[in-house]
């Protein structure tokens, strides 16, 4: 482990010091390899975090502990750093989202406010299609608009991995209130969860 705290350093190192090169060499309005190469220095930088978490938790460190120090939850700590495993296989997990997810809840959410109601559970997995007609899905939307107005816009997405999903939650505004639509997709981009929750007043 100590190893791969070395090796992680070192990328970082040379990410750094390639930066440094690079500003002194090319010309000051030449911002986009210079943005590149920031990326490059924080993805090692990540790395780094990555490897110092593994051994906190070698060591006993507890996710709260790591959590604390990232300025997180001790769940958002475990869903960025942790590797679960898979109760039924005791395999590890993946961890990294479905490509696009966030796009694709986008197009969800731009859908079910302009009553395309076919289109969205033309994108169900069975489970989904089974459990919840395009009249109930429209009569479920009728509800929430009945309550707290038009829909007004909505925030940035956040997207996380759970199991063999991945999860997006975006905040919603409506003229009256304050909703969170959450979606799951499975890897094939079908939809397997939807809901609509509303935004506890803070």
């Amino acid at each position: 482990m100590q190893d791969e705290l070395t090796d992680s350093m070192r990328a970082l190192r040379t990410r750094m010091d390639a930066f440094l090169a690079a500003r002194v060499l090319t010309q000051d309005a030449d911002w986009t390899d210079a943005v590149k190469r920031a990326v490059l220095i924080q993805s090692a930088a990540d790395d780094v975090v990555r490897t110092v978490v593994q051994q906190a938790r070698q060591h006993g460190a507890t996710w709260q502990v790591v959590g604390d120090a990232l300025g997180v939850s001790r769940q958002a700590a475990f869903q960025r750093y942790g590797k679960p495993i898979d109760p039924r296989t005791g395999e590890t997990m993946s961890t990294t989202p479905l490509p696009g997810a966030g796009e694709l809840a986008a197009a969800v959410i731009s859908d079910l406010v302009a009553g395309r109601w076919a289109q969205i559970t033309a994108q169900f997995d069975p489970t989904m299609r089974d459990g919840l007609s395009e009249d109930a899905l429209a009569a479920a939307w009728a509800q929430i608009t009945g309550l707290s107005g038009a829909f007004e816009g909505h925030g940035e997405t956040q997207v996380a991995r759970a199991g063999d999903v991945t999860v997006t939650n975006t905040p919603l505004a409506l003229e009256a209130g304050d909703y969170t639509a959450r979606v799951a997709f499975r890897d094939d981009r079908t939809i397997a969860g939807l809901h609509i929750l509303e935004t506890p007043p803070s």
